[in-house]
């Protein structure tokens, strides 16, 4: 099966940046966005769209990751995506990844099908994560940052299975939230979350 490689961005000059998110789709959270610029002679063999790793390899990637590339990390919280939408609060999250590099980009390459609107050159590419390195690079930190949160959160607001749901939609969440009610980090503007509001 083909991996992700560097085709896209060998069309780009100057330094390119990938960016990706995780937590667009949970009832709980804040959503992570990052970015990150690799070096082409020097990065981590085995780069993939963080869905396709199992834990333990997108932990030890995530390592590599911090040891020999460009990160930034941007975070969009629950009282964001409750005011501006999930969209909005996403595209916040990637600006504030890209902000966050330390590195002007020449080209932000994006995972989806919209750029936020920001000052920078870029384009966004479909299945990003599965195409671009620095994409599929850019999904395993934000997808690991998020899930050390939602562990953590887990200590805080035991009962509802976040250290395994990472606050996503599943049974053992939603029977939680029934039994429980919601929590501050619950997103009141998704349905099942307003739905649950009225009963408590």
């Amino acid at each position: 099966m083909a991996r992700p490689c560097f085709k896209i961005e060998r069309l780009h000059g100057g330094p390119v940046a990938g960016v990706d998110e995780a937590g667009r789709g949970p009832l709980a959270g804040p959503v992570v966005a990052a970015a990150v610029i690799l070096d082409r002679k020097r990065f981590p063999r085995g780069l993939d769209d963080s869905k396709k790793l199992d834990h333990e390899a997108r932990v030890a990637l995530y390592a590599k990751l911090r040891a020999c590339a460009a990160v930034g990390v941007g975070i969009a919280e629950v009282e964001e995506i409750d005011r501006i939408n999930i969209f909005q609060a996403t595209m916040q999250a990637m600006s504030r990844a890209v902000d966050a590099l330390g590195v002007e980009p020449a080209m932000v390459l994006v995972d989806g099908n919209h750029c936020p609107k920001w000052r920078y050159t870029s384009q966004w590419v479909i299945d990003g994560d599965a195409l671009c390195r620095s994409i599929a690079a850019a999904s395993i930190i934000a997808k690991v940052t998020r899930d050390r949160m939602m562990i953590e959160y887990d200590l805080q607001h035991p009962g509802y299975g976040w250290h395994r749901n990472k606050g996503y939609a599943t049974p053992d969440h939603r029977s939680a939230l029934q039994r429980l009610g919601p929590t501050p980090l619950h997103r009141r503007s998704f349905a099942p979350v307003a739905q649950m509001m009225l009963a408590f």
